[in-house]
């Protein structure tokens, strides 16, 4: 039995948690550079945002690969994989423009309406539906997935992000 509240709560944790992130940032720390990227706390804040968004579009994808052959996600897997150069390129520069809109003003808000959105569907998926999963590229993510792991996934992504901001009250 997949525990939707445990995700859900996971969900909330992980808002709560940014909003006090958000509360700590000093005026001379949002330039500062992380740890481990090259991204600014700024920048990199808003990658942990871009995570949530990115799965809403995952669930998608995961929804439609799970009731094809199992051959066709293994297979558009492949291809991402040999997508993965251009794509980290464009994670890093496109994390660096969508700071520029959603900056320090915007990201919490923006949080909150994609865990809403998020929260909404994982409420209307059986335990069924989240058992369904396809292939995902080796080299990005563990090699298949099922909807249960694409809802917490992000948390994971968040919690690794976290580690590597620089800010003087996390310490």
């Amino acid at each position: 039995m997949i525990d939707r509240a445990a995700i859900a709560a996971d969900l909330e944790r992980t808002r709560t948690d940014f909003h006090h992130l958000l509360s700590l940032v000093a005026s001379d720390e949002w330039k500062k550079s992380t740890s481990g990227t090259q991204w600014t706390n700024e920048q990199l804040l808003f990658h942990m945002v871009f995570g949530y968004m990115v799965v809403q579009r995952l669930l998608i994808l995961v929804r439609l690969f799970s009731r094809l052959p199992e051959g066709i996600s293994r297979d558009f897997a492949r291809a991402l994989n040999a997508a993965t150069p251009p794509f980290d390129r464009i994670n890093y520069y496109g994390t660096n423009l969508a700071a520029l809109v959603y900056n320090r003003k915007r990201m919490g808000a923006k949080l909150d309406r994609v865990i809403d959105a998020l929260q909404r569907s994982l409420s209307r998926r059986d335990q069924k539906a989240l058992r369904r999963g396809m292939h995902f590229p080796n080299r990005w993510d563990p090699y298949y997935m099922t909807l249960r792991d694409v809802y917490a996934y992000p948390g994971q992504h968040y919690d690794h992000h976290r580690r590597q901001l620089a800010l003087a009250k996390l310490t």
